[in-house]
């Protein structure tokens, strides 16, 4: 009887203990903390099914607003070639010197809603999008050359961890500094933030960086890797933390409307586009492996290229920013995905949010469409189609009509990968030297004191247990960083003679969707 079913297996749901942790259709995880990869360095599999379990879940759990980098501003412009780089990529938007490109840019903050405040200390978004006559390329990244996390498998739950308490719906230090401190990798990008970088003076004055590393190919299909910078032309500028509060309450679009006024009186924001290579064989020498989010190609040089310039504001914020769309998988022929685990994850992650937040048919809103290029493939129909479908083309392939076809000299270039599958750690990895370089000789004293206070003042929210776990993170950077975050510690815990919470206490009840 369907009552009585209903009865028991709601009985059922609850008699069970949640040890077992299990994909949404209940089948168990044997590893949730690494990508499923074809070797050590290779590529995501197509396969890995937790992941995408996870990763398509978490692209569809907020609408309509972006589930992070929700606050931003944007603007448009071209991109001029200054440098001939064409031995390094034979993409048509380096053809020749001289060359221009235009461009759509949105900065934004990343952990807050749509509603918040410019001048927190968060990352900032930094995402580029190039109108090439090959198709769009759409360069993601943040003012921070490294990342907090080394594996895209963790993604959602480093994201949950920044956002809201899904019982108390307020910010939680425990869960921010909970997952930090368990995931030494994050150390190097945590530093970043809360040293004065944390509280960019809006958009203009920061540095982008695409963050991953990518490849490279020149006509000759010679690969090799590389990372692309953006130098602010402006210099960099930072906000105290006094002002960046005051700015919060006062002003909390600061940051969008200096962009627009800026632009809107004829000074033109601009930046100085670099690229850091490096041969396969340097990449197999260095200490370090450069196919992460988590480290710069040092010592490798980078190389002055480009100019990118914003000259236009957005006539509807709407129709042209809001409604802007990045996908790291739009590469055009010349630059391709490296095993970075965090891109490799992202080339998934980025077009089934968009597809989810926009359509099916998002690429042909005007601001994200290819409109330098004739775009003609088998897709049809869907919401939005906003053109004419293609009219009586074949909507198959391959076929025997005037249809379009593949084209052998744009197959990407191929790399050898371990044989191996399986799911590999990558969490043992140096977390250590990168951060240490950047507190004892990038910073200077006065620097490391602000970081110090900084980081000490927010990890003060957290439980005492969480602050010993990531001051003896810090510890393993530096002696002088670990000790002096614990002092300031020790000094505000006796100021507000803090009490040990206990920890939040997870009792979900397991019910079947029916019920």
């Amino acid at each position: 009887r369907p009552g009585a079913c209903r009865v028991e297996l709601h009985e059922f749901c609850l008699q069970q203990r949640p040890d077992t942790l299990t994909t949404g259709a209940g089948h168990p995880i044997g590893d949730k903390l690494n990508l499923q990869t074809a070797g050590l360095r290779g590529p995501l599999l197509v396969q890995d099914v937790v992941f995408t379990d996870e990763m398509a879940h978490f692209d569809r759990e907020r609408i309509p607003e972006r589930v992070v980098h929700a606050k931003g501003g944007g603007a448009f412009g071209y991109f001029e070639v200054t440098h001939d780089i064409t031995r390094f990529c034979k993409a048509k938007v380096f053809e020749h010197v001289g060359k221009t490109t235009p461009i759509a840019v949105r900065f934004s903050t990343v952990a807050g809603e749509s509603g918040s405040a410019d001048t927190v200390r968060d990352p900032r978004g930094f995402a580029v999008k190039f109108y090439s006559e090959e198709g769009n390329w759409d360069l993601t990244g943040n003012n921070t050359p490294i990342f907090f996390i080394r594996d895209s498998m963790l993604f959602p739950s480093f994201v949950h961890s920044q956002k809201r308490n899904p019982q108390t719906h307020m910010k939680d230090p425990d869960m921010v500094w909970d997952f930090w401190s368990l995931r030494p990798e994050s150390l190097h990008q945590v530093s970043f933030l809360f040293s004065d970088r944390g509280l960019p003076d809006g958009f203009r004055h920061m540095n982008g960086y695409g963050s991953h590393t990518f490849k490279l190919v020149n006509a000759d299909g010679e690969p090799l890797y590389c990372k692309f910078h953006f130098k602010t032309d402006q210099g960099i500028k930072n906000l105290s933390v006094e002002e960046a509060d005051r700015l919060a309450s006062t002003n909390p679009d600061y940051a969008i409307g200096d962009l627009f006024n800026a632009i809107a009186n004829g000074n033109f924001p601009s930046w100085t586009f670099f690229i850091q290579v490096m041969t396969f064989e340097q990449a197999e020498r260095v200490g370090v492996h450069p196919l992460s989010s988590q480290h710069g190609l040092r010592p490798y040089p980078t190389l002055p290229q480009p100019a990118l310039v914003l000259n236009r504001n957005p006539v509807n914020y709407f129709a042209e920013v809001e409604q802007l769309a990045f996908d790291p998988s739009n590469m055009p022929p010349g630059i391709e995905a490296s095993p970075d685990k965090m891109l490799q994850g992202r080339l998934f992650s980025y077009p089934d949010t968009h597809r989810h937040r926009l359509g099916a048919n998002y690429l042909q809103i005007p601001v994200n469409c290819p409109f330098r290029t004739r775009v003609a493939n088998y897709q049809r129909d869907g919401p939005m189609c906003m053109f004419d479908n293609q009219g009586g083309a074949p909507n198959y392939y391959p076929n025997s009509f005037s249809a379009p076809e593949d084209q052998p000299r744009f197959v990407e270039s191929k790399f050898k990968v371990s044989p191996d599958v399986g799911r590999y750690n990558s969490a043992d990895e140096d977390n250590f030297t990168q951060v240490r370089t950047f507190y004892t000789d990038v910073l200077n004293e006065e620097e490391r004191q602000r970081l110090c206070q900084n980081m000490a003042g927010a990890l003060k929210g957290a439980q005492l247990f969480i602050q010993k776990r990531m001051v003896e993170n810090l510890k393993a950077v530096h002696a002088d960083y670990g000790n002096r975050v614990q002092t300031l510690l020790n000094q505000n815990n006796a100021v507000e003679k803090k009490v040990s919470r206990s920890p939040v206490r997870w009792n979900p009840v397991f019910l079947h969707p029916s019920l």
